[in-house]
């Protein structure tokens, strides 16, 4: 139940990262509206998995996996340049939370 949480969790948070992408500096409604409705439900369902998981796992897992699949987001869907040192960034935050979270399994 914890990991499922985790997963809404971190959706909530792309979608409202990426909306505010949108927002044009909260100049334009409606993304501006996504972007806190995913903040806040982001957060709301991120404290209910502190229910059922560490407080290290989890917020590693929500902000390694944020933080990656935003910087693919860009390179993929919003024009960002794409460059072997930022994919090996993204391997390593990707890394670092399978480190934390395997480091806490002893």
């Amino acid at each position: 139940m914890g990991y499922g949480l985790l997963a809404a969790a971190i959706a909530a948070e792309v979608a409202g990262t990426t909306a505010m992408k949108y927002s044009e500096g909260f100049s334009r409604l409606w993304p501006s509206v996504i972007t806190v409705a995913g903040y806040v439900i982001a957060f709301a369902l991120l404290s209910q998995t502190l229910k059922t998981l560490s407080m290290g796992t989890a917020y590693a897992i929500w902000s390694g996996a944020g933080t990656a699949v935003i910087a693919a987001i860009g390179m993929v869907f919003m024009g960002e340049s794409t460059s072997a040192l930022k994919l090996a960034g993204i391997a390593l935050v990707i890394a670092g939370v399978l480190v934390l979270n395997l480091g806490g399994a002893h």
